[in-house]
C-alpha cells in the first residue's frame, strides 16, 4: 500500500495531537500541519491565559513532532483564501479540519450588541497579542460584569484583578499591561446560571484567586453555599475566598443562579439585568459586560462545518465527507481541556486509520508536491517559526517568558533566514 498523504488544517492542540497519532501508525506517511498564521500552536499560544505558562509548556512536546517526526509545518497559509479546500483535497488522501471555534457565543438577549460588550475569546486573544486583535482597545470602566461561571470566566476575572507586578513570569506584553493600567475595574461581578454547587469552574482555579493581592471577595444577595449535590472542595475554596479579610481596593462579587435578561444602555453598556425562577430580579449598574458562555463558528468563515458535511458524514468518528475529517472543538463543540483534545484527536485518528485499513478510503494522491502555485506567497516553515520563537525569547523583559511579535508582517520578516 502506498503511504497516505495527510494535511491537517490547524496547528493547535487537536491538530498536533492528531499528527502525533497518525505518525505513530504511519511512519512513512507525508503529514503536513497548516496554519493561517505564520506561527503554530493556536489555542495554546493565543487561547491559554498569559499568566499560565505551565499550561503553555505543552508546546515543547509539539516541537518534537516537527523536529524529530518528519512532520511539515506550513504557516501563513489560509485554506479558503490562499488555497481552496477542494485543491487541498485533490492533493491529499486525508484532510482534517482542526481549526477550533473562533467566534464568541452571544448572550442572546436585547442589548448584547452594545459597545463595551466583549466576548471572552476576543479578549483572551487581546491579552495574548494575537495579530487579529492588535487594534482592539477594550473599555471596561470602573464596574464590569462577567457572565459565565466556568474556567474562562475565572481567567477573565483574574486577569482584570491582577496588578502589573503580579504578571511576573507570564508572557503578557507591556502594551497590554499599559492598556490595563487605565482600564482595571474596581468592582467585578461574576454571574452564572448555575447554583454555586454546580458551577463549572475548577477548584484549583478558585484557589489561584486566593493568591491575588488587594482584592476582596463577596457573595451576592441570595446566593447559597451548600454541598448536598455539588463539589464540597470547590465550595470550600469559595468559602475561603469569602472569609479573607476585607482589605482590598478592588472587589469581586459572585452571583449564582441568574439568567441574563437584558443589557441596558443607549450607545454603550450602562447596566445588565438578570432573572431567576420565581420572578426575582438582579440589576447591576456596570460599564461593561464580558461574556464567557462558550464559543461558536465564525459566521463569515470559509470552513463552516454544516456546509462541508457530505452524504457519508459520521460526526462521531470525525468524518465530514470522503477523505475529509474534523477534530477538536471544530468537531464536538467548545467542550474540554487540552488533555481532552488529545483523547478526541486519537479517536479521530483511529477512525482515519481504520478507514484506510479496510479500504473505505483509498490512498495514492500526490501530496504537497502537486500544489506548487499555492506556495508562491510568503509561507513559513518550521525553521522560520524557530527564528520567530528565538527572537521573542531574546526580546523578553527579565520578568517575562517572551515578548510576542504582534503583527503578521513582522513575523514574516523575522522568519526569513
Amino acid at each position: 500500500m502506498a503511504s497516505p498523504t495527510v494535511a491537517i488544517v490547524g496547528s493547535g492542540p487537536s491538530g498536533c495531537y492528531l499528527a502525533q497519532a497518525l505518525r505513530k501508525a504511519w511512519p512513512d506517511a507525508e503529514i503536513s500541519v497548516l496554519d493561517r498564521l505564520p506561527v503554530p500552536y493556536g489555542l495554546v499560544r493565543y487561547g491559554v491565559a498569559p499568566d499560565h505558562p505551565g499550561t503553555k509548556a505543552v508546546t515543547r512536546q509539539f516541537d518534537r513532532l516537527f523536529e524529530r517526526e518528519n512532520i511539515r509545518f506550513v504557516g501563513n497559509l489560509e485554506i479558503g483564501r490562499d488555497l481552496a479546500l477542494d485543491e487541498l483535497r485533490g492533493a491529499c488522501d486525508v484532510v482534517v479540519l482542526a481549526t477550533g471555534l473562533y467566534g464568541d457565543r452571544r448572550l442572546g438577549v436585547p442589548g448584547d450588541d452594545l459597545e463595551r460588550v466583549h466576548g471572552a475569546g476576543r479578549l483572551t486573544r487581546f491579552f495574548n497579542d494575537h495579530p487579529d486583535e492588535v487594534g482592539l482597545a477594550p473599555r471596561f470602566g470602573q464596574r464590569t460584569a462577567i457572565v459565565g461561571n466556568g474556567n474562562v470566566a475565572i481567567d477573565l476575572l483574574r486577569l482584570l484583578a491582577k496588578s502589573a507586578d503580579e504578571f511576573a513570569g507570564s508572557d503578557i506584553s507591556e502594551t497590554v499591561l499599559a492598556h490595563l493600567a487605565g482600564e482595571r475595574p474596581q468592582t467585578i461581578h461574576i454571574v452564572g446560571r448555575s447554583p454555586a454547587m454546580l458551577a463549572k469552574f475548577d477548584t484549583v482555579m478558585l484557589r489561584e484567586l486566593g493568591k491575588l493581592r488587594d482584592v476582596t471577595f463577596a457573595l451576592g444577595e441570595g446566593a447559597l453555599l451548600h454541598a448536598e449535590e455539588g463539589d464540597a472542595a470547590k465550595l470550600g475554596a469559595l468559602r475561603e475566598l469569602l472569609e479573607r479579610p476585607v482589605t482590598g481596593a478592588r472587589q469581586v462579587v459572585f452571583h449564582f443562579g441568574w439568567e441574563p435578561e437584558r443589557v441596558h444602555g443607549a450607545s454603550g453598556v450602562e447596566g445588565i439585568a438578570f432573572v431567576r425562577q420565581g420572578g426575582e430580579r438582579l440589576e447591576l449598574a456596570v460599564d461593561s459586560v464580558l461574556t464567557a458562555i462558550g464559543f461558536a463558528e465564525d459566521a463569515g468563515g470559509a470552513l463552516r462545518r454544516d456546509s462541508l458535511s457530505g452524504a457519508v458524514a459520521e460526526l462521531d468518528a470525525g468524518c465530514l465527507d470522503h477523505g475529509l475529517y474534523c477534530a477538536g472543538w471544530y468537531r464536538r463543540g467548545p467542550r474540554g481541556t487540552i488533555p481532552e483534545n488529545r483523547a478526541d484527536a486519537r479517536r479521530v485518528a483511529d477512525a482515519i486509520i481504520q478507514a484506510v485499513s479496510d479500504g473505505r478510503l483509498t490512498v495514492g494522491k500526490p501530496g504537497f508536491a502537486s500544489l506548487g502555485a499555492a506556495f508562491a506567497g510568503p509561507r513559513v516553515a518550521y525553521e522560520g517559526w524557530k527564528r520567530i520563537d528565538a527572537f521573542e525569547l531574546e526580546q523578553a523583559p527579565a520578568d517575562r517568558q517572551r515578548r510576542k511579535i504582534r503583527t503578521i508582517s513582522d513575523m514574516l520578516r523575522i522568519a526569513q533566514p
